[in-house]
């Protein structure tokens, strides 16, 4: 299983315009991967994933980098079974006693 020598794969992505500047990753894939319809996105989907796995990137950090909004990383992880940091009943807790104190400080806009 050889490495493609320096096959440059664009990616598609359509960052943030927040992100003034960009540089370009090259990475030397194997044949059989380099084979796939979309190696470039594969590798980059891979990548957000990870990151955001591990709280290398943000929940933002990961959805700029695929060009996507909000709530479609959120279907793309979901239709990957990618559940860290998935919003869950203690962060709905979390998030109504939040809005409780807030109004009780008059703070909401509720």
């Amino acid at each position: 299983m050889g490495l493609r020598s320096r096959k440059v794969i664009p990616v598609e992505s359509k960052l943030c315009p927040c992100y003034p500047h960009t540089i370009q990753i090259t990475v030397q894939l194997p044949d059989d991967f380099a084979q796939h319809a979309n190696p470039g996105r594969g590798a980059l989907e891979s990548l957000a994933i990870e990151g955001y796995r591990t709280g290398t990137l943000s929940h933002y950090q990961a959805s700029q980098l695929l060009g996507m909004e909000r709530l479609e990383f959120d279907g793309f992880l979901n239709e990957r079974n990618v559940m860290e940091h998935a919003y869950d009943v203690e962060d709905f807790d979390a998030d109504c006693a939040t809005l409780h104190r807030l109004e009780i400080e008059g703070l909401s806009r509720a």
